[in-house]
């Protein structure tokens, strides 16, 4: 019964927050109810005996991507308002994509069947010798190992993008520049020796 309640009081307050996310009105409050959807999946993750999942959700998305958006939002001081001055000639492809979209997901709503044997059919009997964290260390590291990888060097290319796409000098201050200091000539560079007292002539 407890479980039950715990279920529906987070998969309540996930639905909630997702739909204010895309409703607010202010960017940050919109970042802080997706905090707040993180944390109640989460909480479902948590039920579902998925404690590593959830730990995942918690840490990495919430203490840094959704931070950083928040950051983002925050510092960037974006001009919405000017930003949804030309949302109106997209309206008729969103409404199509959303109409397909729409189309689809009835389509597969209407055609869901559950198998009665379905449960009998589990794949593999649960390990209860380790832990779930350890269980998905092995497969991870083991036979997704390159996919693991590769998502790794996605995601390092893509903050060094971000950051150079964000990355602005400003205009009068003097900064390191390697490539002029090694194409320098020695003759130019090199200082000679001046007695003390009378300075260079």
């Amino acid at each position: 019964m407890a479980i039950t309640f715990f279920f529906y009081l987070f998969a309540i307050a996930a639905t909630a927050s997702a739909v204010l996310v895309i409703t607010a009105r202010n960017p940050v409050h919109s970042v802080l109810f997706l905090i707040l959807c993180f944390f109640n999946a989460a909480g479902l993750f948590v039920l579902m005996g998925a404690e590593f999942l959830a730990m995942i959700l918690v840490v990495v998305y919430v203490g840094a991507v959704a931070v950083l958006f928040l950051f983002v939002v925050m510092m960037l001081d974006v001009d919405f308002v000017e930003l949804r001055e030309g949302m109106a000639q997209y309206l008729p492809i969103g409404g199509v994509i959303g109409l397909v979209l729409l189309v689809e997901m009835i389509l597969l709503l209407g055609t869901w069947t559950i198998s009665p044997d379905l449960i009998a059919q589990a794949a593999a009997p649960a390990a209860t010798d380790i832990t779930n964290t350890q269980a998905i260390g092995q497969v991870l590291y083991t036979k997704y190992v390159f996919f693991f990888q590769m998502a790794g060097l996605i995601l390092l290319v893509a903050m060094v993008g971000a950051i150079m796409l964000t990355m602005r000098h400003r205009t009068g201050v003097k900064r390191q520049v390697i490539a002029d200091q090694v194409a320098r000539s020695p003759k130019d560079v090199v200082v000679k020796d001046v007695k003390s007292g009378e300075g260079l002539q």
